[in-house]
C-alpha cells in the first residue's frame, strides 16, 4: 500500500481554485490547520472534453512506465514527480523547485471538486478540457503564491538565439536575428489567435532576451512590456500573472494613473531579484546546450539516419525513467568534455552508432522544451508586520488606492527584495515524443510567416557562454 497522503481527510470545499495550464489545474489548501496540507497546493490532471478525446488521443504524457515499474494495485505516481526526481534536480537546484508529493485522491472526491470549479475557470478552458477524474493519484506542491505577501508568476520563454550551423541558407539569416518568442508572436497576430497572449506581449515590446540578458536596462524593458501587456489585457495575459494572499489580481482598467505608478514600483521590486538569481541563466543555459542542433537541425539528422520519409519521431517511443536517467548521465558528460576541450555540443561529429546519437539528441530537443515551457514564481515577501487580511471576499484591484496590493508592499520590500524574495521554477512537465512533427512543423510556418516582416525585429543574444558546468550557478 501506499504511504501517500489522502486528500479525502480534507473537505473539496477546503481547496481555493489558483490556476491552470495546457494539462493541469491548480487548487490552494485554504481549509482548517492540518499539517499535512498547510502551505500546500493540489495539482491535478486534466483530460479532454468528450468532443475532443479522440482528436487528443495520440498525444502522450512523455513518461513511460515500464512493465516491472507498474503496479496493478496501485496508480503510479504522476510522471511530473517522477521526472522532478529523475531529471530536473540533476540540472536545477532543489532550492529553486517546488517540492512535489504524491496524494491519493477518489473519483466521488473528485467529481465534488470539478463541480465548485468549473464555474471559475474561464470559458475558453472549459471549452476543450476538465479535471481527469479517473486518476487516483495527483501532486501535492508547496504552494508558492498563498499567505500573506505576493507573487508574480513569469513564463520567461525561449532565453536564447540558434547557433548557425545546423541551419539551412534560407532560414539562417532570420533565427539568427529574431527570437523564436517573437516570430512566433508575429504568426499568432497573421491568425488573429494572438489576443491577449504571446502576440500581445510582444506587440508591446516583450523579449525574452531581454528578460535573460542579466543587462539592468533591458530586464526592466521586459518587466514594463510584462506589464503593460498584463494592464492591456485585463490580466489575461499567460507570460505575467499576479497573485496576492493567494488570489490571483486582475488589473483594474479605469483608473491609469495609479497602475502607471504602481507600473515602477512593480519593477524597482522585481527587478534586483531577476537581476542576482541565477534561474534565468541556468535555464538559458540548459535551452540552448539541449537544443543544440535546432529543430531544423535535428529534423536533417533524422533524415539522414532514418532515410525515409516518416515525420520527425514517427514510430519512437517515450522514454521510461531508466533511460532518462541514462540520458542525463550522458548529457553532463558531454557538458564536461565541451567545459574542458572547448567544443561546442551542437557541432561534435555524429557517433559511429548513429542511431545512438539521434535518439540522444531527441531527448535532448525533448528536455529543452521543458525548460522552454516552464513559468518561474517570485515569491515577494509581507511587510512586517503583515497587513490584514482584506474583508472582502474578492482579490483587491490593483487601481484600488486603499488596496494597491502590492503596490503598497512592493513599495515597502523592493529594498529588501534581493536577500528575502525566493525564485521557484514549476511546470517543467516532461514532453512526448508525438509532439516533435507537430514542432517541426510549426518551425516551418513560423519562419515563413516572418520571412516578408520589414523591418525584422533584431533580438540580442548576450549569453553564448554555453560551456561553463551546469550546475556553477545554481
Amino acid at each position: 500500500m501506499s504511504d501517500a497522503p489522502n486528500i479525502e481527510q480534507t473537505s473539496p470545499h477546503d481547496w481555493k481554485y489558483i490556476s491552470e495550464g495546457g494539462s493541469s489545474i491548480v487548487f490552494s489548501y485554504a481549509g482548517p490547520p492540518r499539517p499535512q496540507f498547510d502551505g500546500t497546493a493540489l495539482r491535478l490532471r486534466k483530460r479532454p472534453v468528450p468532443a475532443r478525446e479522440e482528436q487528443c488521443a495520440q498525444v502522450g504524457e512523455g513518461l513511460r512506465v515500464t512493465a516491472e515499474e507498474e503496479d496493478p494495485a496501485e496508480d503510479p505516481d504522476d510522471p511530473t514527480i517522477v521526472f522532478q526526481r529523475t531529471v530536473i534536480e540533476r540540472l536545477l537546484s532543489p532550492a529553486h523547485l517546488p517540492r512535489l508529493h504524491a496524494v491519493r485522491v477518489g473519483r466521488a472526491w473528485l467529481d465534488e471538486l470539478a463541480a465548485i470549479a468549473e464555474p471559475l475557470r474561464p470559458l475558453e478552458r472549459r471549452a476543450v478540457d476538465r479535471i481527469d477524474t479517473d486518476r487516483r493519484k495527483a501532486v501535492l506542491a508547496t504552494d508558492l503564491v498563498g499567505g500573506d505577501g505576493w507573487a508574480v508568476e513569469i513564463k520567461p520563454k525561449w532565453g536564447f538565439l540558434p547557433a548557425p550551423t545546423h541551419l539551412s541558407p534560407a532560414t539562417r539569416p532570420l533565427k539568427t536575428r529574431t527570437c523564436r518568442f517573437c516570430m512566433h508572436a508575429h504568426l499568432k497576430s497573421t491568425r488573429g489567435t494572438g489576443t491577449g497572449t504571446d502576440a500581445v506581449a510582444a506587440a508591446l515590446g516583450y523579449c525574452p532576451l531581454d528578460l535573460f540578458s542579466r543587462e539592468p536596462a533591458r530586464v526592466r524593458r521586459a518587466l514594463h512590456a510584462l506589464w503593460d501587456a498584463w494592464i492591456g489585457s485585463g490580466g489575461a495575459v499567460n507570460n505575467l500573472r499576479v497573485f496576492v494572499r493567494g488570489r490571483a489580481v486582475r488589473p483594474s482598467v479605469d483608473v491609469r494613473r495609479p497602475l502607471d505608478a504602481l507600473r515602477d514600483a512593480f519593477t524597482a521590486a522585481l527587478l534586483p531579484v531577476l537581476l542576482h538569481t541565477p534561474v534565468l541563466r541556468t535555464l538559458s543555459t540548459l535551452q540552448r546546450t539541449l537544443d543544440a542542433l535546432d529543430i531544423e537541425g535535428l529534423a536533417a539528422l533524422w533524415a539522414r539516419v532514418r532515410r525515409d520519409a516518416r515525420p520527425l519521431g514517427a514510430g519512437e517511443s517515450d522514454p521510461d525513467v531508466h533511460e532518462w536517467a541514462a540520458f542525463v548521465d550522458a548529457y553532463l558528460a558531454r557538458r564536461r568534455w565541451a567545459a574542458r576541450d572547448g567544443g561546442a555540443l551542437g557541432t561534435m561529429e555524429v557517433e559511429a552508432d548513429a542511431e545512438a546519437e539521434l535518439r540522444y539528441r531527441l531527448l535532448a530537443y525533448l528536455l529543452s522544451a521543458s525548460f522552454k515551457d516552464c513559468s518561474i514564481i517570485i515569491r515577494m515577501p509581507p511587510p512586517s508586520p503583515p497587513s490584514p487580511s482584506p474583508s472582502s471576499s474578492s482579490a483587491p484591484a490593483f487601481g484600488t488606492p486603499q488596496e494597491a496590493v502590492p503596490g503598497a508592499e512592493v513599495r515597502k520590500t523592493a529594498a529588501t527584495a534581493r536577500a528575502t524574495a525566493t525564485v521557484t521554477v514549476i511546470d517543467l512537465d516532461v514532453k512526448p515524443v508525438s509532439r516533435l512533427a507537430k514542432w517541426a512543423q510549426l518551425d516551418r510556418e513560423i519562419v515563413d510567416a516572418y520571412r516578408d516582416v520589414r523591418p525584422p525585429r533584431v533580438c540580442l543574444d548576450g549569453d553564448g557562454d554555453v560551456h561553463a558546468d551546469v550546475n556553477a550557478d545554481i
